[in-house]
């Protein structure tokens, strides 16, 4: 068996097992942000129709 070649094997897989899970954690906060984001644009949407419920309802279209 070759001692230093699995030492550098299994150091590789742990290393390669932390940059996975971090750029998970990266990807996790991102898609938070996103959702948060989407959320604020709703509730903003929201509050336009709580103001002018009238506005933009209904239009006229004719041919």
């Amino acid at each position: 068996m070759d001692i230093a070649g699995l030492s550098m094997a299994m150091s590789t897989a742990k290393t390669n097992d932390a940059y996975s899970v971090a750029m998970l954690s990266k990807t996790l906060d991102q898609a938070e942000t996103t959702g948060s984001q989407v959320v604020s644009m709703m509730d903003a949407a929201a509050m336009e129709l709580s103001v002018n419920p009238h506005i933009g309802a209904n239009f006229d279209m004719s041919v």
